[in-house]
């Protein structure tokens, strides 16, 4: 019975102060009862309780007294302290005692208390909780138990307050949060906060104490994969470099502190720590033998692993696995551009890493990696995949030196390829030191050497060339030509010379000049652009850059859509015919598909009263990009589209309505739409789009979504919907990307196109299968923009049917 005195004594002293301060009036009660409270967590030679009590107060009575305080926030008894007592008293209790249990007390009040004085006073005390150390009182507390002493739930629960404090308050303040609580400022002092802890535990085992790092460590994995590294490593890893370059025990608390965090998050804790650690001495230092992201990372990595004698078998490991990778001709289909790329520059990293004799060892490997992945690569459709094989196929054949022959590809030079260009060149791993700035020459000495290298070429070119002097035409005089004009030919002035030049002519100049001109032609005389529409469309479709005129493509491509829209059914029923017809190259089928695009835009598009002839025509040389080699393109248009449905209401003046005009691409539509959706399935001798044509097929399908989206509010729009998800369903598991892409633009401009009376019932069997392969997209697949057209369509999905089943319902009420 001896045993539970203390224990009794506590409950009831406490027990007693709850009575008090609920019933009591007296300010000289209130005070004594929370004097009383205080007691318990007094450990100072004056305290009036044992270590028992104490030890009791805190274990089951801490937590109760602080919700106590919470649900009489609003007493008379507290307003009635002066504001030095309450301090002492009242926000003293929140402040001493057990750190973890006072947390999530504030943390709950703040999560249930509505905007007050109250809430401002949470607020108050929470901010003088993280300034007043109390975190670092909090992670030293969880060292000092070997093995955990509460249950994982409520381990659980704290971590997920610490880390959400910052998201907690802002929602609760909006924008009288305090600074604080902002995540760059809070994130920063948990960080000083965690290396106090450190240090700390640090000095307990020099004298002698057993510590546990495991919440140190949960907490550090917990902030990490939440994305909040950034600022944690800013502030830890300088300082764990310092401290573990001469300190044994530092290394080991390193060491022991990254064994402890939990393997679902060490991925995180690792990229925020090499992207902060500079150098691969300082990061083996603080990881030791432990065992994606920016280049500087994979130097960091690769250089740490090929540093030491003990390590290099590891980086042969890891290159094997990177060349089986790279090499992976279902890697390179299915694996997302980003993570190609990392491949290929760690694969290079460890080449360049590699010595001649593991070089020697690792020839056939790398040999066999480089022919393989390099076809993989080539066949892809996507142009940053085939430069990325080019330029990790010149790399290996250069490092390799077969027979001195080294393999050289054309392609433009990016960002991208420079960069995996640069990584074959050695770079020194360790930390970098400040250089004095020699390497800049002054303008005075360019200015004094640039006229001796001057002089000396000079005199070397004399004395080269003895007889220059005898060839010196100084004596002859400049025949003047001041008064001659330049022979110009004059453009064609009618459409059929334009067109009798382009059939006929071998003359460059007037075969220029006709391109030139032709589209100002046609739009400023329709009715004789009308006669000769299909014929000189034909002649342009076929026309060939034979004298290198600057824009061809341009100039040919803008003519043809000023033709589709001037005599638009003839042109269209010829282009779309063409576009399945033998003999034609993928060029050309692109050319047909690009053209059709922009004229269904144009006739899209309100008439402008003052239309430039030549628009349209850009000073480049190349044709319009296609949109869907732009991601930000689909972006645009659903952006648009949803704004444009967004009501918004506004006070006083707005802008006075546009003009109606008549749409001129919906009566149209469904010509330009349905004779592509004719033979698909039919390959041809030179032509097979459900087969290797990827790149066709990709843009056929995006084309038809854009034919989609312009046939909005148009009465051939729910037809067109159902025909191009009939089309575009037998393609959605394609092995390529942009097919994929294509195909989730094609969904997503239904979505957005047709009413949602016509979604719900035309569309009824098809819509559950519909969204449950859009959730499967959005979770699954390996290209982000994929990821992205899919969520969005599901947004859009759950968007109609939600306002078709609003509208049913609002009828059934009416009726």
């Amino acid at each position: 019975m001896d045993s539970l005195a203390p224990h009794t004594e506590v409950r009831v002293a406490v027990a007693q102060c709850f009575r008090t301060l609920s019933t009591s009036t007296e300010p000289e009660d209130i005070i004594s009862s929370l004097q009383t409270l205080h007691s318990f967590l007094d450990e100072g030679p004056e305290s009036r309780s044992t270590p028992d009590q104490r030890a009791e107060f805190s274990r089951a009575h801490f937590t109760r007294t602080l919700q106590f305080l919470l649900s009489n926030i609003q007493a008379d008894w507290l307003l009635g302290l002066s504001a030095a007592q309450r301090t002492d008293l009242w926000d003293g209790l929140f402040l001493r005692g057990p750190p973890e249990q006072a947390l999530l007390v504030l943390m709950e009040g703040i999560s249930e208390l509505k905007a007050s004085t109250s809430l401002d006073l949470l607020i108050s005390i929470t901010e003088r909780f993280l300034l007043s150390g109390r975190l670092a009182a909090l992670l030293w507390s969880s060292c000092l138990q070997t093995a955990p002493s509460d249950s994982p739930q409520l381990r659980e629960t704290l971590l997920a307050r610490i880390v959400a404090l910052p998201d907690l308050t802002a929602n609760r303040l909006h924008l009288k949060n305090k600074p604080c609580f902002c995540p760059q400022q809070y994130f920063t002092l948990l960080a000083s906060e965690m290396l106090t802890a450190l240090e700390r535990t640090c000095q307990a085992l020099k004298d002698g104490t057993d510590c546990s790092l495991i919440f140190v460590a949960q907490t550090l994995g917990k902030v990490c994969v939440q994305g909040h590294s950034g600022p944690v490593f800013a502030v830890m890893a300088p300082r764990l470099s310092v401290c573990t370059r001469s300190d044994m025990v530092w290394q080991r608390v390193c060491w022991k502190l990254l064994q402890n965090v939990p393997q679902r998050w060490m991925e995180s804790v690792l990229t925020g720590l090499v992207q902060a650690v500079r150098g691969p001495e300082a990061f083996g230092r603080i990881i030791g033998n432990l065992y994606k992201y920016e280049t500087q990372v994979l130097r960091t990595v690769l250089g740490y692993l090929a540093a030491d004698r003990e390590r290099r078998p590891l980086l042969l490991q890891v290159l094997r696995a990177l060349s089986q990778a790279w090499a992976n001709p279902s890697a390179v289909k299915h694996t997302p551009l980003e993570q190609q790329l990392y491949v290929s520059k760690a694969l290079l990293l460890s080449v360049n890493l590699l010595r001649d004799a593991e070089l020697q060892e690792l020839r056939s490997e790398l040999l066999q990696c480089m022919l393989g992945g390099m076809q993989s690569h080539l066949d892809s459709s996507v142009v940053r995949i085939r430069h990325m094989g080019m330029v990790v196929g010149e790399c290996l054949s250069a490092r390799m030196d077969l027979n001195n022959t080294k393999l050289k590809f054309e392609y433009d030079q990016d960002e991208e390829t420079l960069e995996l260009l640069s990584l074959m060149t050695p770079i020194s791993g360790e930390e970098p030191e400040e250089e004095p700035e020699n390497g800049v020459t002054s303008p005075q000495e360019t200015s004094e050497t640039t006229p001796s290298t001057q002089n000396a070429s000079s005199q070397n070119k004399s004395k080269s060339d003895p007889g220059s002097d005898l060839d010196s035409d100084d004596e002859f005089s400049p025949y003047d030509m001041s008064a001659d004009q330049e022979m110009t030919k004059e453009s064609p002035r009618y459409l059929r010379d334009c067109l009798e030049t382009l059939i006929s002519s071998e003359d460059s100049v007037r075969v220029e000049l006709s391109l030139r001109v032709a589209e100002g032609l046609v739009r400023k005389n329709v009715f004789a652009a009308r006669e000769i529409s299909v014929q000189l469309t034909k002649v342009l479709l076929h026309t060939e850059d034979k004298y290198s005129i600057r824009g061809f493509l341009s100039l040919r491509q803008t003519t043809m859509v000023a033709l589709t829209v001037t005599d638009c059914i003839p042109v269209t029923q010829y282009l779309t015919t063409e576009f399945y017809s033998m003999n034609y190259g993928l060029r050309q089928r692109l050319d047909i598909l690009e053209v059709l695009a922009l004229a269904a835009q144009e006739l899209s598009k309100p008439i402008s009263e003052e239309r430039s002839p030549s628009v349209g025509v850009s000073s480049c040389t190349d044709l319009t990009p296609y949109p869907g080699d732009n991601p930000v393109h689909w972006r645009q248009v659903v952006e648009r589209r949803i704004q444009s449905k967004t009501k918004r209401l506004t006070k006083g003046a707005t802008q006075p309505p546009a003009k109606a005009t008549p749409n001129r691409y919906a009566p149209v539509a469904g010509h330009f739409f349905f004779p592509l959706l004719s033979n698909y399935d039919k390959p041809q001798v030179t032509f097979d789009l459900l087969g290797g044509d990827h790149l066709v097929l990709g843009r056929l399908i995006h084309t038809l979504g854009l034919f989609m989206h312009l046939a909005v509010n148009a009465p051939v729009a729910a037809q067109m919907g159902r025909a191009l998800l009939d089309f575009v369903w037998a393609v959605r598991y394609h092995v390529d990307q942009m097919v994929r892409r294509g195909v989730l633009f094609a969904v997503c401009s239904v979505f957005l196109s047709m009413p949602s009376q016509n979604l719900l019932v035309d569309l009824n069997e098809q819509l559950f299968e519909t969204r449950t392969w859009l959730a499967d997209v959005a979770e699954g697949d390996p290209d982000e923009d994929c990821r992205n057209l899919a969520i969005q369509s599901l947004v859009l999905l759950d968007k109609s049917l939600k306002k078709q089943l609003q509208d049913q319902q609002a009828l059934g009420m009416e009726t």
